[in-house]
């Protein structure tokens, strides 16, 4: 059975708080197994990260709340970790986080925070939480090799994680050559491909560009001299429909979708694989 989850992020403005809640409620209507909420570190950036939590609960979908290491102390994270508690939240995504620099920048720890994720996933699972990590199908930006890649994700899943979701991809091939070394290593942990619905071809393709992230000639020349949004609309949601149905007939079946908090590209994406009503308000 196919299970999906969601992403979304923080928004900054009531009125961008407003259209979360919105497209919560039609997200919910797939039955996700759990919507996640990325995370800023920064004091405002962190109550707009709770407001996002609670706006995702409010439309009574289970919430797995993102927690980084860059910029907080051990201490910041104990105190979130206690507020997720408090809050119900029985899972995190752990991750290292960017430095405020952007992806290419090299991570400095915060002098009293944790040097490697590994180090904050075993905190969250000392407390009980399911813990969910990073793999990425083409390299992390800043590693030199796929062998340590698995040297970190090997670690991080010894440390207790479960999960490990990966980074957006649209070379379906580099996706399972990923989960290939990953049995090969001998990894116990669930593989979650990221699914990124391309809701402007310009600015994935950037975007991809600064995280590794191949996008094929193939994947290029179907959004080609296209400008109607309608459109690229559905070129993006069959696009990634197709790649969903290609992974389930390798094997896997939980697929998180980046939603950009945008409901209807999302759900047309999950009606495709006969898992959305017709129906969206966002």
């Amino acid at each position: 059975m196919t299970e999906l989850s969601f992403e979304v992020f923080p928004p900054s403005t009531p009125v961008g708080l407003e259209k979360l809640r919105r497209a919560a409620a039609d997200l919910g209507a797939t039955q996700p197994r759990y919507v996640s909420v990325t995370y800023g570190a920064g004091g405002s950036q962190r109550e707009r990260s709770f407001a996002a939590i609670e706006a995702v609960h409010d439309a009574d979908l289970d919430v797995t709340a993102h927690l980084t290491c860059v910029g907080q102390s051990r201490a910041d994270v104990e105190s979130v970790l206690e507020r997720y508690v408090r809050l119900g939240i029985g899972r995190v995504v752990a991750l290292r986080g960017d430095p405020p620099e952007g992806v290419d920048a090299p991570y400095a720890p915060h002098p009293d925070g944790f040097t490697r994720t590994d180090e904050l996933v075993g905190v969250a699972a000392d407390r009980g939480m399911r813990v969910a990590v990073s793999a990425y199908p083409e390299r992390h930006p800043q590693s030199p090799s796929f062998d340590h890649d698995l040297d970190v994700l090997a670690a991080k899943v010894a440390a207790g994680a479960d999960e490990a979701i990966t980074q957006m991809f649209f070379d379906v091939d580099a996706l399972l050559r990923l989960r290939d070394r990953i049995a090969r290593r001998g990894i116990d942990v669930t593989l979650v491909p990221g699914i990124f619905p391309i809701h402007s071809f310009e600015a994935v393709a950037r975007f991809a560009a600064r995280c590794g992230a191949v996008l094929p000639d193939a994947v290029a020349e179907r959004f080609a001299g296209v400008d109607d949004d309608t459109v690229a609309h559905d070129i993006a949601a069959e696009l990634a429909a197709e790649h969903i149905d290609r992974l389930r007939d390798e094997g896997l079946d939980h697929f998180h979708l980046y939603t950009l908090n945008r409901s209807a590209l999302a759900l047309d994406v999950c009606r495709r694989i006969g898992h959305a009503p017709m129906a969206v308000t966002a």
